[in-house]
């Protein structure tokens, strides 16, 4: 239904496994993160935000990210800091119809992972003319 690719989202390093699912969940629901998605966008502030708005505890200046696909894997974030990455490494990457987005929040040794899909133009011409 307008969708591209798949995302999995995997926190690893948490203090239980219902904080390590909920900012899983929060991710992969996260509009703003599936749109990244969709347009290949390595915008790890959208994944920290929608962390942080997930109500589960975690530590942002400890939050390690990486995005990974059969195209390779990235790391995009260090101890809550950008580090430097190629663009062009996280586009091809971000390119592919199965993205992964692992976060290791550092807190544990629990894992969460939710799965989801990005949010296309496709997605919302679909929809909106559903019942036109």
């Amino acid at each position: 239904e307008g969708a591209t690719a798949l995302l999995e989202v995997q926190v690893v390093g948490a203090a239980s496994k219902v904080q390590a699912q909920t900012l899983a969940k929060s991710v992969v629901c996260s509009n703003l993160t599936k749109a990244a998605i969709a347009g290949h966008d390595a915008n790890w502030g959208r994944i920290v935000c929608a962390m942080g708005y997930s109500g589960a505890s975690f530590e942002p200046e400890k939050v390690d990210i990486f995005f990974e696909s059969i195209a390779g894997k990235i790391q995009i974030i260090q101890d809550g800091a950008a580090v430097a990455y190629s663009e062009a490494e996280a586009t091809k990457i971000l390119s592919c119809p199965e993205v992964k987005v692992t976060a290791d929040i550092k807190m544990g040794t629990e894992t969460g992972t939710a799965w989801g899909c990005d949010l296309t133009h496709g997605y919302i011409d679909i929809n909106a003319d559903y019942r036109s």
